[in-house]
């Protein structure tokens, strides 16, 4: 008697503990509320009133005006009609296991270990800044890759990323590393030459988690030896390296100052160039043309040359800093006059992770509306990033039924001064309030 007693109190315990479970799911699966004062609607270019965001999960279910919804008594509200609400932003360049305290000499006491760990930290004051996406371009040892998964899996908060893993070079290029003495024969895990071994790095890359494929076309400011008007890869490598990574579904982004570079990458089908500081007239038609999207980082000049020789950049690079930043900025404005796609990117990592959002000022000084700044960082963007759900829906970049529910708070009208985009108030990734 007294064991059928003990079964059943247990049979009872463990009903009531299935029924506890099945409510929280219950309660999961149900939709969250969040009401809106003005809402920012990029694909149209225009702010709606008294918006309601129904979200379930983690995407959205609908947007639309307060007085058409009737939202539950019992259900989750987050009031955010004291705001300017928009998508979640995303930038299209960035380091984030890069310290931005580490460069030149001083980048050799970081492990890759090292590198991740501190990749945690950045994503963290990245996502808060309210980037909550993000394409990180080039990180040794696949740090970005599991950083990335960390994120994905709860045990790191941070953005989500879009990554391409060791950036391939060159032997001798930007990116391959030639700080240590010959002797140490020291080279970068991307470092390679012909279209034959290009094509097995993409290979490589991709086989260890690349969502994006990175290369550089041209010589770079922060690396030694390396001049950035110079191209690097011919033509035959380049088409070699895209047309493997397009098999592959794999954009294809290339680093670019000088002219000749870029216009070879955009003959050879590149999807981004990034920086393109010294495009020319014929590579800005050519972009045109081909619908190549620029990624201009316009605001990083002013870190470089004001606190870039304090964080131990060389000389070397300061000097070339100093020829291609007003250069890269008037470019920037003559490619926005042409109408060419321009998409966020700040590379971030050279300067604080965090600061992101300074770039948007600099954006609407050269040229940008407030709204064509914002859209450059959120439906623009997406564009570029080509991420879809299983419908073939764009996953982030705007505020619509179907998308990821990434978006952003703030007070005061960014379209009418675009530099609160500095101080986001709220974050919301996922349905998720991970800052408020």
């Amino acid at each position: 008697m007294k064991n059928r007693t003990m079964k059943n109190t247990t049979l009872k315990n463990c009903l009531i503990s299935c029924s506890i479970i099945l409510m929280s799911s219950a309660v999961y699966a149900e939709s969250t509320y969040f009401k809106v004062g003005t809402l920012i609607d990029v694909l149209k270019g225009k702010t709606l009133n008294n918006q309601v965001i129904e979200v379930e999960n983690d995407r959205i279910i609908s947007v639309s005006s307060a007085n058409k919804v009737k939202i539950p008594a019992n259900a989750m509200v987050t009031d955010l009609s004291a705001y300017t609400v928009l998508p979640g932003l995303l930038d299209m360049h960035v380091h984030l296991t890069s310290n931005p305290n580490k460069h030149g000499y001083r980048r050799l006491e970081s492990s890759i270990p090292r590198q991740a760990l501190y990749g945690a930290y950045a994503a963290k004051n990245t996502v808060m800044a309210g980037f909550t996406t993000v394409r990180n371009l080039g990180a040794a040892g696949f740090a970005d890759v599991a950083l990335r998964d960390s994120i994905n899996d709860g045990e790191v908060l941070g953005p989500r990323m879009r990554v391409s893993g060791p950036t391939l070079c060159m032997t001798g290029g930007h990116c391959d590393n030639n700080l240590l003495p010959p002797e140490y024969d020291a080279h970068s895990a991307g470092a390679t030459d012909g279209p034959y071994a290009l094509k097995g790095k993409v290979r490589n890359n991709i086989r260890h988690g690349a969502d994006v494929i990175k290369f550089t076309a041209t010589g770079g400011v922060l690396s030694k030896n390396t001049n950035v008007n110079a191209a690097q890869f011919d033509s035959t490598e380049m088409s070699a390296l895209i047309s493997e990574a397009h098999d592959r579904y794999r954009k294809v982004a290339a680093h670019a100052h000088g002219a000749e570079g870029i216009k070879r990458a955009i003959r050879a089908g590149v999807d981004s160039i990034e920086h393109a500081s010294l495009i020319d007239a014929e590579g800005l038609r050519l972009a045109k043309k081909n619908g190549t999207y620029l990624v201009m980082d316009v605001y990083v000049s002013s870190f470089i040359l004001g606190e870039g020789e304090k964080a131990g950049i060389l000389e070397e690079s300061l000097a070339k800093e100093r020829l291609v930043g007003k250069v890269q900025r008037e470019n920037f404005k003559k490619a926005h006059e042409m109408g060419i796609n321009i998409a966020f990117g700040s590379d971030a990592g050279v300067y604080p992770h965090g600061d992101n959002g300074k770039q948007f000022a600099y954006m609407v000084k050269w040229g940008m509306t407030p709204m064509e700044a914002i859209q450059a960082a959120t439906s623009k963007a997406a564009e570029l990033l080509d991420w879809r759900n299983e419908n073939g829906q764009l996953n982030v970049g705007a505020i619509e039924t179907g998308r990821y529910a990434d978006f952003i708070a703030v007070k005061g009208n960014p379209l009418k001064d675009v530099s609160v985009l500095e101080n986001v108030t709220v974050v919301v990734k996922g349905g998720n309030v991970i800052k408020h």
